[in-house]
């Protein structure tokens, strides 16, 4: 009965996937993809993959007919509290889909990390938006993740290329770690700063200055007019001391209001202006090719860390060692060093007791056993109830009892 299910299961994720790759999926459909894909169930993710594949052989098939070029344009946007960064997407998002677009709307929302809850307010900030049939707004919350930017981003950016969306937004929480991971999986990073707040330069790491295709200073209206024009010259003046990290684009520093629209559609332009040359210059693809393995390493990361935490080898060991560290007892890095040890013997003991097994004979064994002075395992020997005990001083001559 379970493989039905399974089976069944599985056959959903195939009409899912016909499902959002119509040209005009419906809204549940968009819905349901991205939550399979956020899932930490072990089955749904593999489910999840099941999808996930489609879609992405249904992508390199439309890239192939659109001459390799891309199918949607990556942004990533990010900036302090304060930033009017809903306000911008909003008004932004608007002005795309007047023009033909069809934009889809990332944004991260910030757990917390007392409750686990987060507020998803990103639809309520972006109403008129949310309302547009051309645009789709998600937002999810983090869990926990450093930086604010969850494990599943890229792939619910690979979903709504794959559901048609020709522009997709990433919204990243505050400046800091999520930066650096967002910069990672999209084409451009764009930087929003308010315009009044002292210091900004400080307030701000030269490594997030550094990724920044374009600095956009906001909320230039009014009385904060003036105090925009001087950051802009400020940050003007300090893109000029930074690395050249393209050979065909040179960051550049605006200034908008999403409340007037002012500055909101010569953005645009510089914005397509970067992509049309990185494009033509061979840096997107290039950038994206390394985006997918530095992708992969970051799963495996991530992933490694699960198992390691949930490993019968450490598992116990985890909270008495974290209460020493809290005492002061032992230093974090010596607690480290004994987790470590833990899980790297229980791995090497269980990978050499699977290939003791697989050869079926005990001198092959032994001979890989060579020099291996630091390793003490007990086996079973091949169809007999005997037990091999292999002593940490010489694995060339074990005891039998």
């Amino acid at each position: 009965m379970r493989g039905v299910g399974l089976t069944r299961k599985f056959r959903r994720e195939t009409e899912l996937a016909k499902g959002w790759l119509r040209d005009d999926p419906v809204g549940a459909e968009q819905e349901e993809a991205i939550t399979l894909v956020e899932s930490t169930h072990s089955r749904k993710k593999e489910l999840a993959q099941v999808l996930l594949q489609k879609v992405l052989s249904y992508q390199r098939e439309q890239e192939q007919l659109n001459k390799g070029k891309p199918l949607a344009f990556r942004v990533g946007l990010s900036g302090p509290p304060g930033a009017g960064k809903s306000t911008f997407i909003e008004c932004f998002g608007k002005m795309l889909t007047e023009r033909g677009h069809t934009v889809s709307v990332l944004a991260v929302d910030p757990s917390s990390s007392t409750s686990g809850g987060s507020l998803l307010g990103d639809k309520t900030r972006m109403t008129e938006l949310s309302r547009d049939a051309n645009a789709y707004i998600r937002p999810s919350p983090t869990r926990g993740t450093l930086g604010g930017v969850t494990r599943t981003t890229n792939e619910a950016i690979l979903l709504c290329e794959g559901g048609g969306y020709d522009i997709v937004l990433v919204e990243t929480v505050g400046v800091g770690q999520s930066e650096f991971a967002v910069a990672d999986m999209v084409d451009m990073f764009v930087l929003l700063l308010p315009p009044a707040g002292g210091d900004e330069l400080q307030g701000i790491k030269r490594g997030i200055i550094e990724m920044a295709d374009l600095v956009v200073v906001t909320k230039a209206d009014g009385d904060l007019v003036v105090p925009a024009r001087r950051i802009q010259a400020e940050y003007v003046s300090a893109l000029k001391l930074l690395r050249k990290r393209s050979k065909v684009w040179k960051p550049k520093v605006m200034r908008i209001s999403a409340k007037t629209g002012e500055g909101i559609s010569d953005m645009w332009d510089k914005m397509t202006e970067f992509r049309d040359l990185v494009l033509m210059s061979g840096e997107l693809l290039t950038k994206r090719r390394k985006q997918q393995k530095v992708w992969m390493w970051n799963l495996i990361q991530e992933n490694m860390l699960d198992h390691f935490r949930s490993h019968l080898a450490v598992k116990d060991k985890i909270p008495v060692l974290e209460e020493k560290v809290l005492r002061g007892v032992l230093s974090p890095g010596l607690a480290a060093d004994v987790l470590l040890k833990a899980f790297k013997d229980k791995l090497w003991s269980s990978a050499l007791a699977q290939f003791y097994l697989s050869t079926k004979t005990s001198s092959m064994f032994l001979s890989v056993c060579d020099n291996s002075s630091s390793l003490s395992v007990c086996l079973p020997w091949i169809n007999s109830d005997k037990v091999l005990h292999v002593p940490k001083a010489n694995c060339l001559n074990p005891e039998v009892s």
